[in-house]
């Protein structure tokens, strides 16, 4: 009896130990930061990963080729990330104006670090401040790096069913995280 109680005790100790540690804050920022932090290293690893000559491929003709979307994400990284910063895009035209596999991998890591420096000159005071988003709407410079993560989360999983049509296995299904 003894045994079972002291038993019952250690374990609760055990499960409730990591609520008694104080936990700094996490700013609207970082959690945003972090989330970006994630997809930012399976998009770069997937452009390292597939093969040059699949580049090029495309499921179907009415779709665009696993390039192009890589393209297509360098490009928004830098529009809209832009735009959190109330800054001119610095670069564009992958999408439509790259095919190789080497453009379109250093077009979309120069926007992932690109949107790194957007984040590095943002905190949540910063972040609550508007800019002109799609259709001129006033929006939140955070809800902007925001929805620049929801963009590059649904081209992913577009990514995600290339690879699995052609046999690789996508980073995020690789295991031990990123």
């Amino acid at each position: 009896m003894m045994l079972r109680r002291f038993v019952t005790c250690a374990v609760s100790v055990i499960l409730l130990a990591p609520g008694l540690v104080a936990q700094a804050p996490v700013s609207m920022t970082q959690a945003t930061k972090a989330q970006f932090d994630e997809i930012k290293g399976y998009l770069s690893k997937t452009a390292q990963k597939v093969p040059d000559d699949l580049y090029s491929f495309k499921p179907t003709p009415a779709v665009r080729s696993l390039g192009q979307i890589i393209g297509h994400v360098a490009d928004a990284n830098f529009s809209i990330c832009a735009a959190a910063a109330r800054e001119k895009p610095p670069q564009s035209g992958f999408e439509n104006g790259k095919t190789s596999k080497a453009d379109l991998m250093k077009g979309l890591n120069d926007s992932i670090a690109y949107c790194d420096k957007v984040f590095a000159s943002m905190d949540d005071k910063k972040g609550m401040e508007t800019v002109k988003f799609f259709n001129g709407n006033q929006t939140p410079r955070l809800a902007v790096l925001a929805f620049n993560n929801s963009h590059c989360n649904e081209h992913y999983g577009n990514l995600v069913t290339y690879m699995r049509l052609k046999g690789i296995v996508p980073p995020s299904s690789e295991g031990g995280g990123m």
